[in-house]
């Protein structure tokens, strides 16, 4: 949605860092402050009107706590530091927050910015004060690659004090409200990151939690300094279209209260328009000018109770045309958010198009509040009392955090905050009824891990609206899905990441694709190990190999088993490790191609065969590759080199790649081809082609690869002469006999001068 991402440039820097704020700027010289600063008296008064019982001591302590800490520091404004946190607390007085929140606020950037301590916030202010404040510091020192891996780790700092208590959000989003309010003194290029960063994380964040007057204003003044040019033009046209409708608004105004009052129906009735950052954004999104926008102006009605909300609703629909496809009821339904109302548009008077939302008072205060309207943190008792008022915004972000927080590095977990916190939802539902939320262009794999990563682990197919479909499908809203699951799969595709919408289940296939991987290394691990302990005929126990864990560095037998499998620990060395008088066996340096290629022309003995490897194709559960440069089929002498992170890659006996690795002989494998005849498999081979340049000879080729059940993968071509063009062809084939005969028919072609097999 953000339209002026014009480069990967402009995209890496759009959200430089919780880690760099505009607010920590000490100049040398600053201009002249820009007018009075709030008083002690001020915000006591202002928090009394809402809380008579307020603590007034606590909040002039903080007052001049934070005053005394800042000291003489200014703003890039010129502004008194401490005018900064002050307004943070006047804007957090507008909501209505506690005592506790308010005085975090005075206090939020006083462990960042000055000598101020944790220690001695608790000591003069009490822990939980302490708690909130330290929420708000971010870290320091980090020795981190990356200014994205800084930001994220501080981001990630963020999201989990505020799972422990949402006031920290609170307050960070007041206080970016106030940073994005005096974004004019920041110097330009720190002003547009500032601005990027507050679009894709803060005002999200605001929206997901309800607060749509906050997310709309910060909106809005980041896309005043990212497009002024879109925003001049936008708001101009906002006015016009004003001027022009100034009798028009208040006209419906009227007209929808005696219809209401008419029906014995008591209603506030009062219209806004959309602001210019939702307005350029709907005509970016569908492509449409300013004049064709019909949903400019919103009108909101405000009654009692539901009762009256759907009595009104029938009023509306009596009164005025209905405009289809623009009725939506969040009141049966709610957003995840908790906002509720019931959204409908009509041609109202004089022609116009007219969306009404619908609600009660107290979904009104939610709808432009959010959390800071549930009283949950304003109330005493237990933190298992307070969860019993959480809202539904509040515990799904406390879940998504949760998830999150096991993203295996910062830039995963940045880029799963953002796939996560910040899009508009579908709702679908199980073949129970169970609601299931999710993101916009969600699909059935998103779905089945919103139901239970074991779901979506194990999905193999899947019905929607009770027809088969792929798991792929995008959903819509409504829609009825029923996942369909096999236990013969552990884990899911790994391209299915690539098709994944959300957070949750990109994380969820990222780390069953890991420990699938790493099932694979452990396994190949124990193969090695159990080959070389068989070949020196000595005895292998994990309860040995346990004992031995301190002398190799690892903490358990299955970060061994790992090690070994991807190449960074020597079988011998885990040998040596158990039986300290272990004597490794060497191979003669050179005469290693020679010593396997005699031994893989020979059947393996049945007690050597118990160590030799076997190899069942790329759908192994040992992390298996073939030769790149001409790969390996079953017929074909093979043997196994080990590379480091890697696993094992197989040659043809007969391949001279092999010649690279006469040097390390530590690096070849015995391996046996294992290959179960009901189930065959593909195996990839290379063929070089010479054939004569004529119409339809490709095709020819083509056709004898196809009629002889063949998979062409991938073809070269390359001109040698006028009169013969050679074809590098790579091939899947079942086995050396299913090769030969592909060779043999293409041989037969006079198209064809010459076919070889390649041996990489």
């Amino acid at each position: 949605m953000a339209y002026w991402r014009r480069t990967p440039r402009q995209m890496q820097a759009a959200t430089d860092a919780v880690a760099v704020a505009p607010d920590s700027a000490v100049v040398q010289k600053p201009p002249k402050p820009r007018g009075r600063m709030m008083r002690q008296y001020d915000l006591v008064e202002r928090v009394r009107s809402y809380n008579p019982d307020t603590n007034e001591d606590l909040l002039n302590r903080a007052y001049v706590y934070a005053m005394k800490a800042h000291g003489t520091q200014t703003r890039a404004s010129g502004d008194p530091y401490f005018s900064h946190p002050l307004e943070v607390a006047a804007i957090l007085t507008g909501l209505k927050l506690d005592d506790a929140t308010i005085v975090a606020a005075l206090l939020h950037d006083t462990i960042e910015d000055t000598e101020a301590t944790r220690a001695e916030i608790d000591q003069v202010f009490g822990h939980e004060i302490g708690a909130l404040v330290e929420g708000l510091t971010k870290l320091k020192r980090l020795e981190l690659v990356s200014r994205e891996a800084k930001q994220a780790e501080n981001l990630r700092k963020l999201l989990l004090a505020i799972a422990d208590d949402v006031r920290v959000l609170l307050i960070k989003l007041a206080d970016r409200l106030h940073n994005m309010r005096t974004l004019e003194f920041v110097p330009p290029a720190s002003r547009r990151r500032i601005a990027e960063e507050t679009l894709d994380i803060y005002a999200p964040l605001a929206g997901r939690m309800g607060m749509q007057e906050m997310r709309e204003e910060l909106e809005d003044l980041s896309f005043h300094v990212l497009d002024p040019e879109a925003y001049a033009v936008v708001k101009h046209r906002l006015d016009a279209l004003a001027d022009r409708n100034r009798n028009l608004i208040g006209e419906i105004e009227s007209q929808l209260s005696k219809n209401l009052q008419k029906n014995g129906l008591a209603a506030r009735v009062y219209g806004r328009r959309k602001q210019p950052f939702s307005i350029w954004t709907k005509m970016e999104r569908k492509s449409v000018g300013f004049e064709q926008l019909s949903d400019i102006y919103g009108f909101r009605i405000v009654l009692g109770d539901i009762e009256a909300c759907y009595r009104a609703l029938g009023v509306v629909h009596t009164t005025w045309p209905v405009v289809p496809g623009r009725f939506k009821d969040y009141i049966s339904t709610p957003k995840q958010n908790d906002y509720r109302s019931i959204h409908t548009t009509v041609i109202g008077p004089g022609k116009q198009r007219v969306e009404l939302q619908i609600r009660t008072e107290e979904m009104n205060q939610i709808a432009e509040f959010g959390i800071a309207a549930h009283a949950f943190y304003k109330e005493g008792g237990s933190p298992t009392e307070r969860l019993k008022h959480e809202s539904n915004a509040f515990a799904w972000l406390r879940h998504t955090i949760g998830i999150l927080s096991e993203s295996a590095n910062p830039e995963e977990f940045l880029e799963h905050t953002k796939l996560e916190l910040f899009h508009d939802q579908v709702f679908c539902f199980t073949p129970k009824g169970k609601l299931i939320a999710l993101p916009r262009n969600a699909n059935v794999i998103d779905f089945a891990y919103a139901v239970h990563t074991d779901v979506g682990n194990s999905a193999v197919g899947c019905k929607i609206n009770g027809k088969f479909a792929p798991l792929s499908s995008e959903l819509q809203n409504g829609d009825e899905v029923e996942v369909l699951t096999s236990k013969a799969q552990s884990a899911p595709p790994s391209a299915w990441e690539a098709l994944a919408v959300t957070g949750k289940a990109r994380a969820a296939i990222r780390r069953a694709t890991r420990a699938a991987v790493r099932d694979q290394y452990a396994g190949l691990g124990r193969r090695i190990i159990d080959r070389l302990f068989a070949r020196a005929k000595i005895e292998y126990a994990d309860d040995k190999l346990k004992g031995a864990l301190p002398r190799l560095a690892r903490t358990s037998i299955e970060d061994v088993l790992v090690s070994v499998g991807r190449g960074e620990l020597k079988a011998s060395d885990v040998a040596r490790a158990m039986y300290p008088d272990y004597k490794e066996e060497r191979l003669v340096r050179y005469g290693t191609r020679k010593a396997l290629a005699a031994k893989a022309q020979t059947p393996p003995h049945p007690a050597r065969a118990a160590s030799v490897i076997p190899v069942r194709g790329i759908n192994s559960e040992l992390p298996v590759k073939f030769a790149p440069n001409g790969g390996a089929v079953p017929g074909d002498r093979i043997v196994g080199i080990v590379t480091p992170g890697e696993g094992i890659t197989i040659y043809p006996i007969q391949s001279p790649a092999l010649k690279d690795f006469e040097d390390e002989p530590e690096r070849w494998l015995d391996v046996r081809w294992d290959i179960d005849e009901t189930m065959p498999q593909r195996f990839p081979a290379r063929i070089l082609v010479h054939n004569v340049n004529e119409p339809g000879s490709l095709a020819q080729i083509a056709t004898v690869i196809a009629e002889h059940d063949g998979n062409i993968d991938n073809i070269h071509m390359s001109r040698r002469s006028p009169d013969f063009t050679e074809l590098t062809i790579d091939l899947e084939v079942y086995d050396l006999k299913h090769l030969s005969a592909i060779i043999a028919q293409l041989r037969a072609k006079a198209v064809v001068a010459r076919v070889e097999r390649v041996n990489g």
